[in-house]
């Protein structure tokens, strides 16, 4: 299959698990000297079909090389968290993956048989979206791969193995293998999103470091129907499975995604038979409980990560650059997160509106939030599976106080679940002149709120924001906000940069709005293109925010 072909079936029932697209030789591979591209990106699953997405609508051609032909297999990553929605929703895509996924915002957690608390991790309203979709990953990829064959700056080349880079002072020169043999390529820049086991980073002599833990995990999609709601329970020691945890997440086509705990000792190829999984499934369920089993998988992990994400012109993005635990949907989460922090900037970068120094603010900001992922990760980890009787008798302690005493509901971990890092020291910030309230703080990812269109009808706040472009947010509308509004058009002229200006009324329809970012009549928050908050003032003129503009920039 060719992926034009996919892009034609779009809206079809298309299985993603079983789809294999055709080798094409490419004319580069006939090339006399090797041709030049401004962005290479190596590896087509969710991070790089991202990444290749992104920049190509923000008009930089990109060649995606992936060493295989297909699609993942598996559930694998299913939990995608609100922020990764609202990005999928600029790359196109969001309504498919909310339609397809089941939502949910309520967890419940289980001590033995007994549950001892839940909670909702979207209690208020006003949002465009859950605080979470569950969606097997080959719907993500192959949803990204039905966006990524509608634009035709991207040119993704199946069966492309990149098997040497060299870095020059300029470019990058890759040799990529394929069923024809060989080839070279430059790039401008490489972006490295191969996963876990990296080839790029391994060509490069790097390495990721930290810890690996001990202990096995039995994944089992289970195909059944059962009358449960879409939320996520999780049990430490239960009955059915004692000493260890188990965690149930619904998902798309009445599939079940089931964890087990196994323990260290556990035979990988052992567990994954049908005859040492359905006991196990049964024991949960019920022993008269009808279901198929759809797939199963045994997976230990660590949490580590690149000692710097950033080699010259070659920049590494998801699992290739850092890998959390499962608990908490960290993972394919801060990897989307990952390549839409790198796309502006290398737009920007290849547009001349930056200078290189914004490459390494990449770097420092997505290694801060690797490092939040990480602490927070192993956290968990620790919590579930204590490995000493003191720690496991803290962690039963901790869970019978739970059921009575609100105070140790903070205390227990089944995974503190993905949310976007508040990039708090980034050096494109600019500092705070005037007092503020609330959470958007520069370095926060803007929130979400209802905004009326010029039709009447009710939009969103991040629609209307898009993610090409800066961003200026103007609230109010006199003689304050016009003047501020007039700032923002003049700072943009000057720096050579668009700025899209967006005006929230300070009335009872945009209230929401309002109360999340603190706003009075003329206030003004200047976002990057990654929707993160750069700046913020309550007056601002010209200079100001040209000087913001440069720092975000990285000219300042």
């Amino acid at each position: 299959m060719q992926l034009n072909e996919l892009a034609s079936r779009k809206g079809d029932a298309v299985d993603y698990q079983k789809l294999v697209f055709d080798y094409v030789r490419h004319p580069d591979q006939d090339a006399s000297t090797p041709v030049r591209r401004p962005v290479v990106v190596v590896g087509a699953g969710p991070v790089g079909l991202s990444l290749a997405i992104d920049l190509a609508q923000r008009h930089v051609p990109v060649v995606l090389l992936d060493n295989d032909n297909t699609l993942s297999t598996g559930s694998r990553a299913i939990c995608f968290a609100k922020r990764t929605l609202e990005i999928f929703d600029r790359l196109g895509c969001g309504d498919r993956m909310v339609d397809k996924g089941v939502s949910w915002n309520v967890g419940r957690v289980f001590f033995k048989n007994e549950q001892i608390y839940s909670f909702d991790l979207l209690p208020e309203a006003g949002h465009s979206r859950p605080a979470f979709v569950n969606l097997q990953q080959y719907y993500v990829e192959g949803f990204l791969a039905e966006r990524a064959a509608e634009l035709p700056l991207i040119d993704l080349r199946w069966k492309n193995k990149v098997a040497g880079v060299v870095q020059h002072a300029d470019h990058v020169t890759l040799t990529v293998e394929t069923p024809d043999g060989p080839y070279l390529l430059e790039a401008d820049y490489v972006a490295a999103c191969d996963g876990g086991r990296s080839s790029v980073r391994q060509l490069l002599g790097q390495e990721s470091k930290g810890r690996q833990f001990k202990d096995r995990f039995l994944i089992a999609d289970v195909k059944m129907k059962m009358d449960r709601p879409a939320e996520r329970w999780f049990w430490f020691d239960p009955e059915f499975h004692p000493n260890q945890s188990v965690l149930l997440h619904m998902q798309p086509d009445n599939v079940w995604r089931i964890d087990f705990q196994l323990g260290w000792d556990a035979d990988p190829e052992e567990e994954k038979k049908p005859e040492k999984i359905i006991p196990r499934v049964k024991a949960l369920l019920g022993e008269d409980a009808q279901f198929d089993l759809e797939w199963a998988s045994v997976y230990t992990f660590s949490c580590l990560r690149m000692s710097q994400f950033r080699h010259g012109r070659v920049l590494f993005a998801g699992d290739s650059a850092h890998g959390v635990s499962p608990f908490g949907a960290r993972g394919a989460n801060s990897g989307v997160q990952d390549a839409e922090n790198l796309a502006w900037k290398l737009a920007a970068i290849l547009n001349r509106q930056a200078s290189d120094a914004l490459l390494d603010s990449y770097g420092l900001e997505r290694e801060y939030a690797a490092d939040e992922n990480i602490l927070n990760s192993t956290r968990a980890t620790d919590f579930i599976t204590p490995k000493s009787e003191i720690s496991r008798l803290f962690r039963d302690a901790v869970l019978e106080l739970a059921k009575s005493h609100a105070f140790a509901r903070t205390l227990v971990n089944s995974g503190r679940l993905s949310v976007p890092a508040t990039l708090r020291t980034s050096s494109l910030n600019t500092p705070d002149a005037e007092a503020f309230n609330g959470r958007m703080v520069p370095g926060a990812v803007a929130s979400d709120a209802p905004l009326v269109r010029a039709d009447g009808s009710v939009g969103w706040l991040l629609e209307r924001a898009g993610g090409e472009d800066f961003t200026a947010l103007v609230f109010g509308m006199d003689v304050k906000s016009d003047r501020a509004a007039r700032a923002v058009a003049e700072a943009a002229a000057a720096a050579h940069v668009p700025v899209k200006t967006v005006v929230v009324p300070l009335d009872d329809a945009h209230a929401l709005a309002a109360q999340r970012y603190d706003a009075e009549v003329g206030t003004v928050y200047l976002l990057r293109p990654d929707q993160h908050v750069c700046a913020r003032w309550r007056q601002p003129d010209a200079a100001g925010i040209r000087a913001a503009l440069d720092r975000a920039l990285a000219w300042a």
